[in-house]
């Protein structure tokens, strides 16, 4: 058997593209049982050829680029979000602003603006078609490229966001590289996201645009560990204008400026001011009478009125109901994000962030604390959370990039109810690994100090 030990990688790469292809174009996602197995062999082949190859980058590399180009023509199957990414894209093709009318609006008046707008809108579903939209301005300057280079095809929509999101995954791993090696960590840790099926199937196949927001994320924390910080700031707010997420992160960055006292505080202050002054610089063309109330509207349903897969926020539901007969969501879903914010601040001034490491563990904790109190966690929004723990001791997001899967019951009926069992077994898997990493770390700690 020693010719197959010799092409063992080559056999793995061959069953992962297998997998991925059957993934992409074979796959019903009402059919959960189908998607559970296919998820856990990825799951599973993958982590054997990282294992088996970790010291060959360039392998690892070129083997992670196929897997993605494998989905190159396939129309997402698991969400279809991207229908109306493709809408917005036309409608600023057609100079009308995408955030002064909701795809339902038109229909109902029987205006077609757009190209295909009438199976865009039936893509979408009438739940997404009835709300105003919510993507930053440079997240629509991605889509309005999609509509430039077809504007009559889905297909080929779909083809040129696909490309976008895996070239912003190659300068993910461009500078997480950089990264790692300047905090002298191995640089195939990279591959923990590269190579995750989680994100190979919830960014390229499913189109979200995550990897835009994480390569300009990682490409100013870079810019910041170099000290670079003015440029940092630009890039940050290009980030935080494909999607709102980054903000959380400002503060936590205020012990990573090299200065100290007032001046310190003073060049956070500038940081932060030219991160919202990029944001408002690139919302001006949109501006409008109507644009500030449609759009916080539209984000403030995602914590008033959504709900999907959460965590601590369906704990405090239960205890609503139990003392007040009714779903409290309007309550809970304003307290929750204070306390993030709680959090968050806490780590920010009183843990001690000025290493590299330690500043990546606490974005790492910050973020993943917003997700556990939040009211809404779709399965895409891990790759944050993924990505960070590359560059830290703590791998449970790994775990969650895994478990995540028992979510998509909820896609094998109708009207997405999901099973609060499976949920609760996932976030037992999440939360028992969380208390792992922390008793390791806290072990590594007292070991170093003895």
């Amino acid at each position: 058997m020693t010719w197959l030990k010799k092409y063992q990688s080559y056999i793995l790469t061959i069953i992962i593209g297998f997998l991925y292809f059957f993934f992409a174009y074979k796959l019903e996602r009402t059919s959960f049982t189908t998607v559970f197995l296919l998820y856990i062999s990825l799951f599973s082949f993958s982590f054997l050829l990282y294992k088996n190859r970790k010291e060959h980058f360039s392998f690892l590399l070129w083997s992670g680029i196929l897997f993605r180009f494998i989905f190159i023509i396939a129309i997402p199957n698991l969400s279809q979000d991207f229908y109306r990414f493709i809408w917005d894209g036309r409608l600023l093709f057609e100079g009308l602003n995408p955030y002064l009318s909701t795809p339902e609006n038109f229909i109902n008046q029987a205006i077609f603006p757009i190209e295909n707008a009438r199976e865009l809108y039936r893509g979408m579903g009438t739940f997404n078609g009835s709300h105003f939209t919510n993507y930053p301005p440079l997240n629509q300057f991605c889509f309005l490229i999609a509509a430039i280079v077809s504007k009559s095809s889905i297909l080929g929509a779909v083809i040129t966001m696909r490309v976008q999101i895996i070239f912003a995954d190659l300068g993910i791993l461009y500078f997480g590289k950089k990264i790692l090696k300047l905090l002298k960590l191995p640089v195939q840790n990279i591959f923990w996201y590269f190579l995750d099926p989680f994100i190979i199937i919830e960014l390229t196949g499913n189109l979200h645009y995550e990897s835009v927001m994480l390569f300009f994320l990682f490409f100013s924390l870079y810019l910041l560990l170099k000290k670079k910080w003015i440029w940092s700031a630009v890039i940050l707010g290009l980030s935080v204008s494909v999607k709102l997420i980054p903000l959380l992160f400002i503060p936590i960055l205020f012990q990573s400026f090299y200065k100290k006292g007032k001046s310190r505080i003073i060049q956070f202050l500038l940081y932060g001011a030219i991160v919202i002054g990029v944001n408002l610089l690139l919302f001006l063309p949109f501006t409008s009478k109507e644009l500030i109330s449609n759009y916080t509207s539209s984000v403030g349903l995602w914590f008033q009125k959504f709900e999907f897969n959460a965590s601590l926020y369906y704990v405090a539901r239960e205890i609503g109901y139990l003392f007040r007969g009714y779903n409290e969501i309007a309550i809970i879903g304003k307290i929750m994000p204070i306390l993030a914010t709680v959090f968050i601040l806490i780590i920010s001034f009183v843990r001690n962030n000025k290493k590299g490491r330690q500043l990546f563990t606490a974005l790492l904790l910050g973020i993943s604390f917003y997700y556990f109190t939040t009211t809404t966690i779709h399965p895409w929004y891990l790759s944050t959370l993924v990505l960070l723990c590359v560059f830290t001791k703590y791998k449970f997001p790994l775990v969650w990039s895994l478990a995540i899967i028992l979510s998509y019951q909820a896609y094998a009926n109708s009207n997405y109810q999901e099973n609060y069992w499976l949920i609760g077994l996932e976030y037992l898997f999440v939360y028992s690994f969380l208390i792992w990493d922390i008793y390791k770390s806290n072990n590594s700690i007292n070991r170093f100090n003895r």
